[in-house]
């Protein structure tokens, strides 16, 4: 059921109220804390296969190490990725054990609770939690603006422990008018969260414009795996052909009508930008220059940008100064990167690594989220959120970026190794999540899909699906500033989560102590 859930499509997504529902009444038959530790990490290591399992062959395909060895690495971590499985079984029969039948309510609680917590704080690759599979929702997901996707993921579990406890009234003949309870609990919250979704949906749509204030042209090229072209072709036809097939694709989009600015992927010009290393590479810098000059129109790709012997993944935001006079370029350096494949932490960094692990990267982390202001074609200012791939996962960072004043979401990512896997839906959802919760429409440019222009509540209105290679014009609406919860603080639900179950934990254990004296 979990691997059905997360397809992200319907009617699968539904299994999420009902799917965790056996392995809680499993654990409620645990008769020691190590067996329910086990259980949690038996449903830890099924959940990373039949939910990621695609994900070694991703890493097989970019190490080349052998396939039996990356299914043993997503296995292995599976205790660490996945570590709110064995914790909130553990807890939860902590709570049991410390109440017995007398506060029944508790160790359902304890457990939802301490399940989101750990969520919180244990390090997840895909930040994965059950509510984004509220994604194909409209009216549920835009609960995500109180607390992001684990708000949703505390309901959904919520209402397991209702049909759990449902179901095991209905067991028992005697006990069945029981059941009532719990399903009217779980009723409950379901209506409470979609009465709040069109609430908040109706007042979205009512400060949107229906007329489109933004224009942007984004190129989504569908070439992929630069390193083995430039070993068939060499890297300077590489480049030149990843150039000219963006530029043919941004003249068509420019040739359909107004274009504010044009956006191409991330790390789409595969080399250093304004710090050239070599007469070629000055010549190419020259020649982005020159297109953007003379179409008249603003360019934001994804680049290399060179500070000193540290190279960084980047943004270039390109086009006229205030006067209009002459071309300049400001870069955004991404922050978050994803561990060994594009950075590795200097703590571990050894030759000895290196030679082990030869395909990690050399990256560094930029200064953290920043807001970008630039010029439009017409002369207009626009201040946006810049993401590049990864850091669209993480709800504080983006929200941090939003707080500094963006209009906009922009991301420019590359997925291109997942391309053919459930992977660039599950990214897509995320960034549907991060404009839900900052209630800021987004632009998003992908070099192999999914790129999409997604609204204010979640919603995509035009896409690139995976592995195409198309144009897009996307027609921005304008939508006046909101509030929310999960913008102004974040990925707040998690560390309050935590405390509350310990808090609840201690107090239940403290009682049983006096119950028993």
């Amino acid at each position: 059921m979990l691997a059905l859930f997360s397809s992200l499509r319907m009617p699968w997504t539904l299994l999420g109220w009902v799917a965790l529902v056996p392995w809680l009444a499993v654990v409620d038959r645990a008769r020691s804390p190590r067996e329910a530790l086990g259980l949690g990490l038996a449903l830890g290591a099924v959940f990373s296969a039949a939910v990621f399992g695609w994900f070694a062959g991703s890493v097989q395909a970019y190490s080349q190490a052998p396939l039996w060895v990356c299914w043993l690495a997503l296995l292995l971590m599976s205790p660490v990725v996945q570590l709110q499985f064995p914790l909130a079984a553990l807890a939860r029969y902590v709570a049991r054990r410390a109440v017995g039948p007398r506060l029944a309510w508790l160790p359902p609680v304890v457990t939802a609770l301490v399940y989101v917590g750990v969520e919180w704080f244990a390090p997840k690759l895909f930040a994965d939690s059950l509510g984004l599979g509220l994604v194909t929702q409209e009216w549920l997901r835009q609960g995500a603006d109180v607390a992001g996707a684990p708000g949703l993921t505390l309901v959904l579990l919520l209402v397991n422990e209702c049909v759990l406890a449902a179901l095991q009234a209905l067991r028992i003949p005697a006990q069945r008018r029981r059941a009532v309870a719990p399903l009217a609990a779980g009723a409950a919250l379901v209506l409470a969260l979609t009465a709040y979704g069109a609430f908040r949906h109706a007042q979205v749509t009512e400060a949107t414009r229906r007329e489109p204030g933004l224009v942007v042209g984004a190129v989504q090229a569908n070439i992929t795996n630069y390193e083995k072209l430039k070993a068939e072709r060499g890297t300077y036809e590489v480049v030149r052909m990843i150039l000219d097939t963006h530029y043919e694709l941004s003249d068509g989009l420019l040739r359909s009508g107004p274009v504010d600015f044009l956006v191409w992927p991330e790390t789409v010009y595969p080399t250093t930008f304004g710090t050239p290393r070599s007469e070629a590479g000055a010549e190419l810098d020259a020649e982005i220059a020159g297109y953007v000059a003379q179409r008249g129109v603003p360019l934001v790709f994804g680049t290399y940008d060179l500070d000193g012997e540290r190279e960084f993944n980047a943004a270039m935001f390109l086009g006229p100064d205030a006067r209009g006079e002459r071309l300049e370029h400001t870069a955004y350096r991404k922050t978050m990167l994803f561990p060994l494949t594009e950075w590795v932490p200097d703590s571990i960094d050894t030759p000895t690594l290196r030679e082990w692990l030869p395909w990690t990267g050399r990256w560094k982390r930029g200064p953290g989220p920043k807001a970008v202001s630039f010029r439009l074609r017409d002369g207009r200012s626009l201040t946006v959120a810049p993401l590049i791939c990864y850091e669209s996962i993480f709800p504080s960072y983006v929200a941090d970026s939003v707080r500094q004043g963006a209009e906009l979401l922009l991301t420019l990512s590359n997925d291109s190794w997942f391309s053919g896997t459930p992977a660039p839906r599950l990214h897509l959802a995320h960034a549907a999540f991060r404009s839900i919760e900052t209630r800021r429409p987004q632009v998003r440019v992908t070099n192999s899909g999914v790129s999409a222009l997604i609204d204010a509540t979640g919603a995509v209105v035009s896409e690139v699906d995976d592995n195409q290679r198309s144009g897009l014009v996307m027609r921005v609406p304008v939508t006046a500033p909101l509030s929310s919860l999960a913008l102004a603080w974040g990925n707040w639900l998690g560390p309050v989560a935590l405390v509350l179950a310990s808090a609840l934990l201690v107090g239940a254990t403290l009682h049983g102590r006096r119950v028993r004296r």
